[in-house]
């Protein structure tokens, strides 16, 4: 091994180090020009790699067996979400680092704190601050040249019932609206009849969501970061008193027209679109065609449901209502370049279910592209 490759083996190690511990890139003694060098030296890879990547979704800084399990399943990037108080560009490129050390690339970062956030999403005390904390968290991306991040716009967080079970008795997540449900995000709860105590208006929505993109999208577009907006999970109009505005294709559409930015599009959680059925006015297929043709999706979570609202539960990818090979033929259509998560997998008994449903998708994937070739 050459002295300059021991070196660079040496100070990267030492800034995933720091990193981790909340220090700056400068204590490991590495600039900014000498880290953008290393991330190109460590993630180039021969051969060709497909536009549609499938990703697994690690912690921030997963060991060394989970990526080589990664590797081993032919994962190359991943998408991680972290909070504070490692919202900082030098966790970020830390966190960048240390999974290209093992040639991996993050893809997007996502910061919970700034994700499904009432104050934004309600205008309540504080919004100002946090829309600040979300502009600080798109700088930190294009600090550490981080290109995607998963934001969402849901008031009172995600909907669960008590979960169920789905095929050959695995345990799933299940949703039913005229039972016992509430909704979370983080270490927030929300409950009905009101989580916030009266009834907002669809306008008011609208309001809030304009005020914060018109903020956020430049700052985006200036640091080179795509935000990609998650459905509505359940994706229901109104739930405990919050409309839920993106919960049906015009108003996706809308939102979209507002933004009025190549940087901010969709995180397209298919499961979470099939869990409304007859009621989001466009199938998945339909929201791949439409917005996939505008280069607006930068995300994909591939799973699927065994029925829609009011009362569904997740299910194995290959078991559910909707055939997701017409879902990747589509995004194969539209020439779809991000990546695909497969998300919300069932628990399995004796094991683990992830490596089946990246399975499935690979092999989903595989199938459209070389169907392509003929």
């Amino acid at each position: 091994m050459s002295d300059n490759r021991r070196d660079f083996i040496k100070k990267s190690i030492a800034l995933a180090a720091v990193s981790a511990a909340g220090l700056g890139t400068a204590s490991a003694g590495i600039s900014d020009a000498e880290f953008r060098d290393r991330m190109e030296t460590l993630l180039a890879q021969p051969g060709k790699k497909s536009t549609m990547r499938i990703v697994m979704q690690p912690n921030a800084r997963a060991n060394v067996n989970t990526m080589t399990w990664y590797k081993q399943m032919g994962l190359e990037d991943v998408t991680v979400w972290t909070d504070p108080p490692n919202d900082n560009a030098e966790f970020y490129k830390g966190t960048r680092l240390h999974f290209a050390e093992q040639g991996i690339n993050v893809y997007g970062l996502g910061n919970g704190a700034v994700h499904n956030q009432d104050k934004i999403v309600l205008n309540l005390p504080g919004r100002d601050a946090k829309v600040e904390e979300y502009k600080k968290h798109l700088r930190n991306l294009g600090a550490a040249g981080i290109t995607y991040t998963t934001y969402a716009h849901m008031g009172n967080g995600i909907w669960d019932s008590p979960s169920e079970t789905t095929r050959g008795g695995a345990s799933a997540r299940a949703f039913d609206q005229f039972g016992v449900n509430s909704g979370r995000w983080n270490k927030n709860k929300y409950y009905p009849p009101l989580s916030h105590g009266r009834e907002y208006s669809e306008e008011e929505l609208w309001d809030n969501w304009t005020y914060f993109i018109k903020q956020v999208a430049p700052v985006a577009e200036e640091n080179n970061v795509r935000i990609g907006v998650h459905p509505d999970d359940p994706p229901i109009p109104k739930l405990a008193g919050v409309p839920r505005i993106f919960s049906h294709f015009e108003r996706y559409k809308k939102a979209m027209e507002i933004a009025n930015s190549p940087n901010v599009g969709l995180c397209l959680c298919v499961g979470s679109w099939m869990e409304g059925g007859n009621t989001t006015g466009k199938s998945p297929v339909e929201m791949v065609e439409y917005f996939g043709a505008q280069k607006k999706i930068f995300k994909v979570h591939f799973r699927n449901i065994e029925r829609p609202i009011p009362h569904f539960v997740e299910t194995f990818v290959d078991s559910g209502y909707t055939n997701m090979y017409t879902i990747m033929k589509a995004l194969k259509r539209v020439n779809f370049d991000g990546v695909v998560f497969p998300d919300h997998v069932p628990g399995m008994a004796g094991g683990n279910a992830w490596p089946f449903s990246v399975g499935y998708v690979k092999a989903l994937r595989d199938r459209v592209e070389a169907e392509a070739l003929v």
